[in-house]
């Protein structure tokens, strides 16, 4: 997978636990606080769209993941 594959992994589980612990509907709710980290995952999302930088695709290039994609794709 490419770093833009494992952003949008990461960006998704991270909203969709976050949501999950901070609904008060849902079964798992913890508290209304964790809604704050979705608004900080959207955030991110739309600054790097707009500025480029994104902090975990530095990461993942340190951990090696490429930009390129793979030859199956």
């Amino acid at each position: 997978m490419t770093t833009e594959n494992w952003v949008r992994v990461v960006a998704g589980t991270f909203v969709f636990v976050s949501v999950a612990l901070g609904a008060p509907s849902s079964p798992i709710f913890v508290s209304e606080w964790f809604l704050v980290f979705t608004l900080f995952v959207g955030f991110n999302l739309f600054q790097s769209g707009i500025s480029g930088f994104c902090p975990l695709v530095n990461i993942l290039h340190k951990m090696g993941v490429s930009d390129a994609p793979s030859c199956g794709r």
